[in-house]
C-alpha cells in the first residue's frame, strides 16, 4: 500500500509540473501571438479593396506571408527555426524555448482569425463612421474591433487550445510540458496510465478554456 502511495505522489508531481509548464508556454506564446497577430489582421483586413485603407501590393503580401505561416506544420516549423530560438532565449531545448515557435506559429493563426472576423462586420456601420468624419485609426478602435470583439475572443480561445496541442507536439521534441511527460514517462517507460492521465488532463484543459471564451464572448455580444 506505501509503495502506491509512494508511486501516485511521485507522478502527481510530475504532472502538476507538467501542466504547470504547459500552461506557461501557451500563455506566454498566446500574449505574444495576440500582440504581433492582431495588428497584422487588422492591417490585412483594412488594405483589401473597397475598405478604409485600400492597398493592393500591401493587401497581397500580408495574405501571403499568413497563408504561408498557417500553411507549414508546426512539428517542421520548430526544427527550421531552431537557430532564430537559440538566438532569442540561447538554448533550443526547454520550455521557455518552445515558446518561440508557438509564438511563430500562433501569430499568423490569429491574424487570420481577426481578418475573417472583421470583414464579417457589416459594411454599412463602416460607411456611416466615415461618412462622419472618423479617420481610419478612430475607424479600428472605435468600430472595426469592438463591433468585432465576441468573434475575435473566441478566435483567441480556439488559438489557445490549438496551442495546448501544439505545446504537447513541442514536449514531444524536448520542449517540456505534459507532451515530454506522455513521450518520456508514458511511452518509452510503457507507462499507460501516464499517458491517460495526460491526455485526461489536456482534455479538461481544452474543456476548461473553450468554457470561459464561449462565457466572455457571449458577455461582450450585446446583439
Amino acid at each position: 500500500m506505501g509503495e502506491i502511495l509512494t508511486y501516485l505522489g511521485r507522478y502527481s508531481h510530475l504532472l502538476l509540473n507538467g501542466t504547470l509548464e504547459t500552461l506557461y508556454m501557451v500563455s506566454v506564446s498566446l500574449i505574444i501571438a495576440v500582440v504581433f497577430g492582431i495588428p497584422l489582421g487588422v492591417l490585412t483586413t483594412i488594405t483589401r479593396k473597397g475598405h478604409i485603407l485600400p492597398n493592393g501590393v500591401l493587401n497581397k503580401t500580408l495574405d501571403g506571408i499568413i497563408n504561408i505561416g498557417r500553411s507549414i506544420p508546426f512539428i517542421i516549423l520548430m526544427v527550421a527555426i531552431i537557430p532564430l530560438t537559440r538566438a532569442i532565449v540561447g538554448t533550443s531545448i526547454g520550455t521557455t524555448a518552445a515558446i518561440v515557435p508557438l509564438a511563430v506559429a500562433a501569430i499568423p493563426f490569429v491574424a487570420r482569425v481577426v481578418d475573417n472576423a472583421l470583414l464579417e462586420i457589416d459594411p454599412g456601420i463602416i460607411e456611416a463612421a466615415r461618412s462622419m468624419g472618423a479617420a481610419p485609426l478612430q475607424i479600428i478602435v472605435k468600430v472595426l474591433l469592438p463591433e468585432a470583439l465576441p468573434g475575435l475572443i473566441l478566435g483567441v480561445t480556439l488559438t489557445a487550445i490549438n496551442l495546448i496541442g501544439y505545446s504537447a507536439m513541442a514536449g514531444a521534441i524536448g520542449g517540456g510540458g505534459l507532451g515530454d511527460i506522455a513521450v518520456r514517462y508514458g511511452y518509452q517507460r510503457f507507462r499507460v496510465e501516464i499517458m491517460v492521465q495526460t491526455v485526461v488532463i489536456l482534455v479538461l484543459l481544452v474543456q476548461l478554456i473553450q468554457w470561459a471564451g464561449n462565457k466572455i464572448a457571449k458577455f461582450f455580444d450585446h446583439r
